[in-house]
């Protein structure tokens, strides 16, 4: 081939390469306008606030996600019931289909402790071991029709926070943070918190699986900098610390012209904004300008509820700067042994702060667009697990995934009321059955998208938190 043809040829090749990322961008243009997503293009900053696909009642969602699994029979959904079985095996029309992470399906029942008396002009049923919660009522939404496939923990923790239990997945506040961005820009658009002692999915429940980076949660650390290495080390100052950040990122700015690697746009993002959370990340965890009366309300002061009752005020802190997405992680709810301690040790850390962020929310105008959601992976059997015939209080309950509570409130949910129903021993739901997928679907809702719409390519097909899966639960919308 002649030089003359080669070059010819290359140039034909370099314009129909043009021409076509021409076609392509206007093509990426029209699809972003369909969706109601073209502001995205318009920003260099990836997490700038974007518009939903419709005006969401809530901005902002604190999932207070009780790691381990509550027993809603004990919590939530009073069953007298139990009463008649208690001490006596589940007949095996029930049992038999059913799957158990450790005792045997003829395993004996144990009735439920616990008093239970209606709350609110709304008369819900609470249990006396969340009596702080129960002055919520009229505020909350409670589900006792929930239900999920997974029966082991970390897949039912995956299962819950990206839709599938499958690792990798991105999960509910990268969702969240991708498509609406974040309204702050010197704190991470979505947080997590944690307390209590151990987890199961730990990172899982707050990555971005395959979103660019920058959705990822941030985690925020009890004791000494809330974010590690947030400090500047001995010797660096503010401006040395300006100039070498404004050289990476000429050099990673070059370096993304180059390849067109929207990672790199995340780290550029990352870097900046750890810079200004330098100095708003202190102040955000410096709790003692607080007055007497909020520290008294959420229990800051009180060795039980010490620790949770500081990330219910963070998380509202949080979002009043604009925080999109907080994720609190108290663990750990899984009472296979011991579950009137446990559950009361739980309890006593966690009803009083709870109610204290849902009144705090209320009183400040925030309750409106802050969607709360409480809840576990799934629930408990109403069977008895016993691991130490020799302790007489050694009984506790296993997984049960086919019928367990959450609640919702604020946010779009209306309040004062109950969704669904299980049978008389809390075994399978008899009415309004909610899946995992549809909660998640509920609250894309509440955040003004549409959950079949908000998706990510990757692999070479669109993927969404729902999966496949889901539909609104509208009885839980204003």
């Amino acid at each position: 081939m002649e030089l003359n043809d080669t070059l010819a040829l290359r140039n034909r090749r370099r314009f129909l390469g043009e021409v076509g990322c021409g076609i392509g961008m206007l093509g990426l243009g029209h699809l972003l306008a369909r969706d109601g997503r073209a502001a995205q293009s318009k920003s260099s900053n990836p997490l700038a606030p974007k518009q939903p696909h419709f005006p969401g009642k809530a901005k902002n969602v604190i999932f207070m996600f009780m790691e381990g699994a509550p027993s809603q029979m004990d919590l939530f959904d009073p069953k007298p019931g139990l009463a008649k079985w208690s001490g006596k095996p589940l007949p095996e029309s029930l049992t038999s289909q059913l799957r158990l992470a450790f005792i045997n399906k003829s395993a004996k029942v144990l009735a439920s402790p616990r008093v239970f008396k209606p709350h609110g002009q709304s008369g819900i049923e609470f249990s006396d071991f969340i009596p702080n919660i129960a002055s919520c009522a009229d505020d909350i939404c409670l589900v006792r029709s929930m239900y999920t496939e997974a029966f082991n923990h970390h897949p039912g923790q995956l299962l819950l926070f990206t839709g599938s239990i499958q690792l990798g997945r991105p999960t509910m506040g990268a969702w969240a943070l991708y498509g609406l961005g974040s309204e702050s820009e010197n704190l991470p658009g979505f947080v997590v918190l944690t307390s209590g002692v151990g987890t199961s999915g730990g990172a899982s429940n707050f990555s971005s699986g395959f979103l660019p980076s920058h959705f990822q949660g941030t985690l925020l650390r009890n004791s000494g900098d809330p974010i590690l290495y947030l400090s500047n080390p001995s010797g660096v100052d503010n401006k040395s610390q300006r100039a070498v950040l404004d050289a990476a990122s000429d050099l990673n700015r070059l370096r993304m012209e180059s390849t067109g690697d929207q990672e790199i746009a995340s780290r550029i993002q990352s870097y900046e904004l750890a810079y200004r959370m330098q100095s708003a990340a202190p102040e955000l965890a410096d709790l003692s300008s607080e007055p007497a009366h909020i520290r008294e309300l959420y229990g800051l002061d009180e060795p039980d509820t010490r620790q949770f009752g500081a990330n219910c005020l963070l998380a509202r802190r949080l979002v009043e700067r604009g925080t999109r997405f907080v994720l609190m992680m108290h663990a750990s709810w899984d009472q296979h042994t011991n579950l009137n301690k446990g559950l009361k040790r739980n309890t006593d850390a966690t009803d009083k702060p709870t109610a204290a962020l849902i009144k705090d929310l209320k009183q400040r105008g925030l309750l409106d667009d802050t969607l709360i959601v409480w809840g576990g992976e799934f629930g408990r059997t109403p069977m008895v697990e016993i691991r130490n015939t020799l302790d007489p209080e050694n009984a506790g309950r296993d997984h049960h995934p086919l019928a367990y509570s959450m609640f919702l409130a604020g946010g779009g949910i209306k309040g004062g009321q109950v969704i669904g129903a299980t049978d008389d021993i809390g075994f399978n739901v008899t009415e309004d059955k909610v899946h995992v997928h549809d909660l998640q679907a509920t609250i894309m809702h509440c955040l003004g998208f549409d959950h079949t719409k908000l998706t990510y390519r990757h692999m070479g097909r669109d993927f969404r938190l729902t999966d496949v899966h889901g539909n609104v639960v509208k009885k839980m919308l204003v």
